[in-house]
């Protein structure tokens, strides 16, 4: 296991643990000799402690000199033996941990009986050695197993964002289809009736028809411009028959009446006119009244779904209520349907608000402010 993959505590331990049973190993083969440090055992013990912790060595080094010393000084040497075999078996190495485990066992049956690994108890190393493979497959596996719910939750995360990314480019992708409907009436309204005018140049003057026949180019031209642009923004491919259309300046009353003869119950409140607020705010309105019936019928169906629409000025306002009720049954999953309305509201200037309103009712209010040439005008009538 590298430092990356662990916590900085369990790193620096591990480097302290090597170190105080390496410096119990020294003390203790010093002990055996008569007090003398400067010993092979002395030098083994070293070498066997920094195989552990130094890891640009190869992996089978530290087990091979643990191996080595505990055959030849038993139970010295065999705490640092131990974790070796927990790396090994952490690393699903478990077959040359057992193999080390055999080796210093048959060792230790020629050994003295003052380092012998049978000695006192005849398994009483056998039992140590077995739970630190043991509790090398433990760590191992679950250090597996959280870096495998790492890799999935991330995965997961990295997901829903590329999602949230695709439902904002489609709902940029239809306010741009959407306004090219709006503009594109309106400048051929620009384009006709000055065309029309252009037809009676015998009771206009000449520079008035020239500014005539100036607009009209720039509008018919804008047009051309305008569909080369924006038309190309048009989701491509054949529709399905289901799609719902675009809704061009349509009323939200049309999507109430089809409501209520879905069956679902819509009280809606409206004040002002329509024609208070910009196309792009009516355009918005229509969404987010459709996104919220349509939330409703699918968590909440039965549910008194209350609408109140507010053309302004100073602002629009829309907040869609619905009371608790029954998921309908055999619904298709939830969308990103809010995170395109939220990115259609945030680009006008507005807010956007979704979430529980009290005794399981569900609530989506949206506020976009007028811009301020329009409400100075709404304000002098």
């Amino acid at each position: 296991m590298s430092g990356n993959e662990s916590p900085w505590w369990a790193v620096y331990g591990r480097y302290v643990l090597v170190l105080l049973l390496t410096a119990a190993a020294v003390q203790n083969g010093a002990a055996t000799v008569g007090g003398q440090y400067l010993t092979v055992r002395t030098v083994a013990a070293v070498l066997c402690g920094a195989a552990l912790v130094v890891r640009r060595l190869p992996w089978y080094a530290a087990p091979l000199l643990a191996t080595v010393a505990t055959a030849l000084w038993g139970w010295l040497m065999l705490p640092l033996l131990l974790i070796a075999l927990f790396d090994l078996a952490a690393r699903r190495r478990t077959a040359v941990a057992a193999a080390c485990c055999g080796i210093v066992l048959a060792a230790s049956t020629v050994l003295p009986a003052s380092v012998s690994l049978w000695r006192p108890q005849q398994y009483g190393a056998s039992l140590f050695l077995l739970l630190a493979v043991v509790g090398g497959l433990w760590m191992g596996n679950r250090r597996r197993l959280v870096r495998a719910l790492n890799s999935q939750v991330e995965h997961l995360r990295i997901e829903r964002e590329l999602r949230e990314q695709a439902a904002r480019a489609a709902e940029r992708s239809r306010i741009a289809a959407e306004m090219h409907d709006v503009l594109a009436h309106r400048l051929s309204l620009i384009a006709l009736h000055t065309g029309v005018l252009t037809t009676r140049a015998d009771t206009l003057p000449d520079a008035v028809i020239q500014r005539l026949t100036l607009l009209r180019t720039a509008s018919t031209e804008a047009l051309a411009d305008l569909r080369d642009v924006l038309g190309a923004l048009h989701e491509p491919g054949p529709t399905s028959g289901d799609a719902a259309p675009a809704p061009a300046l349509r009323d939200v009353r049309e999507l109430a009446e089809q409501a209520r003869q879905a069956g679902q119950q819509v009280d809606l409140n409206i004040e002002g006119r329509p024609e208070q607020a910009p196309a792009a705010h009516r355009l918005a309105l229509y969404r987010l009244v459709q996104e919220g019936l349509t939330n409703a019928r699918k968590h909440a169906a039965g549910a008194l779904v209350r609408i109140r629409l507010d053309y302004g000025p100073p602002a629009t306002v829309v907040e869609i209520v619905n009371t608790s009720g029954q998921p309908a049954e055999h619904t298709t999953p939830s969308g990103f349907g809010l995170v395109g309305l939220a990115e259609r509201v945030h680009a006008l200037g507005g807010d956007l608000n979704a979430g529980p309103h009290g005794a399981g009712s569900w609530r989506l209010a949206a506020r976009i402010p007028h811009p301020a040439d329009l409400e100075q005008n709404g304000s002098r009538t």
